[in-house]
């Protein structure tokens, strides 16, 4: 399968695009900085600035799904919404099958399902806060378009660095936990679920995913 990764030198990215190649896929890699990333026959690097839109079209055009996972520095977050909003119009002139690797901010809190992580300062913090608001306006401008072919996965409220165990649990719309009430996936294990999600698309247009207890 040809995938497009938009965002593959950052954490979920680069996690992606190595997850892909190792499942014998076809990936080019996009990004500002496109160096950063595994070296295989099957990988193609190429620079790229998300928020000119005419410089989408051709590369959705030759994949067969494209994964966004694309964050703006500390200061711009808002302008993800706009950035994802051209991207999905290129996506509905190409037909192209999107996976959004958004926040957690749109999932429900798992203590109370009537208040969007976004408002739980257990989850969301003060300091989180312009980051949480720019995941669910992400969130928001998907639910709103006309434009029906994507998928938004929410990672958990801990998503970082860690071990590939190859377990995860998936959910739809309440954020998950352990058995210790932690809310958390590597980017390792949540490059698996994408690539499930490729591979074999659930029914959810919402989805989310943790890892499984580890003492399990």
């Amino acid at each position: 399968m040809r995938i497009a990764i938009f965002g593959a030198t950052g954490m979920a990215g680069s996690a992606i695009v190595t997850e892909a190649l190792t499942r014998n896929h076809t990936v080019t890699a996009l990004s500002r900085n496109a160096e950063n990333t595994p070296i295989s026959d099957r990988l193609t690097t190429t620079r790229i600035d998300v928020s000119v839109p005419d410089e989408l079209d051709p590369v959705l055009a030759a994949s067969n799904v494209a994964v966004l996972t694309i964050r703006a520095s500390p200061g711009f977050e808002h302008l993800v919404a706009g950035w994802t909003t051209g991207f999905l119009d290129a996506a509905e002139r190409t037909a192209t099958r999107v996976i959004v690797i958004g926040g957690a901010a749109s999932l429900r809190s798992p203590s109370d399902p009537g208040r969007l992580v976004a408002d739980d300062p257990t989850y969301t913090p003060p300091q989180w806060s312009a980051i949480a608001q720019a995941s669910l306006d992400q969130y928001r401008v998907c639910k709103n378009h006309p434009y029906t072919g994507w998928a938004y996965l929410s990672p958990p409220a801990q998503f970082g660095p860690g071990p590939r165990t190859g377990r995860y649990q998936r959910g739809t719309t309440v954020m998950l936990t352990d058995a210790d009430g932690n809310a958390r996936i590597s980017a390792a294990d949540l490059a698996i679920a994408v690539v499930d999600e490729i591979e074999t698309p659930g029914d959810e247009q919402h989805f989310t995913v943790a890892r499984t207890d580890p003492r399990k």
